[in-house]
């Protein structure tokens, strides 16, 4: 039983909590996070949903994302879905989503970081993760045109390899 806090439209906690699954009310959301781990090599590590995954079941995904839970800042939370879905530890304490994105129900942080790691060394949560590689922007933007990949708008992925290295959307 996964509890939220919930925010107002200016992401200001209103200290009440719901379970998720129930209903919210118009002017309340919740918090969602993203990651998205490059290696050096520009290339972005991807996941690909369980069959039995509720949601864009067997599709591939960015590296990894979900709710924050009741009590999560966002770095928490970022680093709690990391390693549940992957087990990957990595410290977000000392760094703000790269951006925020607004959706209908709430606010999706995304980290994009640059960490090398052996794909060997991953631990896949069973209930969501089935496989993880290593793609670059263009097998990702392939997989999404062969429905392979949740549908995100192609610009945006070209957005999260262009813009990992810096915040703002102003080339340095």
């Amino acid at each position: 039983m996964e509890k939220w806090d919930l925010y107002d439209k200016h992401r200001n906690n209103i200290e009440k909590q719901i379970t998720r699954g129930d209903e919210m009310a118009s002017d309340e959301f919740h918090l969602v996070v993203h990651v998205c781990i490059f290696n050096s090599k520009g290339e972005m590590l991807i996941q690909q949903r369980q069959p039995f995954k509720q949601g864009w079941s067997n599709l591939w995904d960015i590296t990894c994302g979900g709710s924050a839970v009741a009590g999560d800042t966002s770095q928490q939370a970022a680093s709690r879905e990391l390693f549940e879905e992957l087990g990957i530890h990595y410290n977000f304490e000392k760094i703000r989503p790269l951006f925020t994105i607004n959706f209908e129900r709430g606010f999706d942080d995304f980290y994009l970081i640059e960490y090398d790691f052996d794909l060997n060394e991953l631990k896949l949560q069973t209930e969501e993760v089935q496989a993880a590689k290593w793609a670059t922007k263009e097998e990702i933007i392939k997989l999404i045109e062969q429905k392979k990949f949740i549908p995100y708008y192609e610009s945006f992925i070209a957005f999260l390899f262009e813009g990992r290295h810096h915040y703002g959307c102003i080339r340095p």
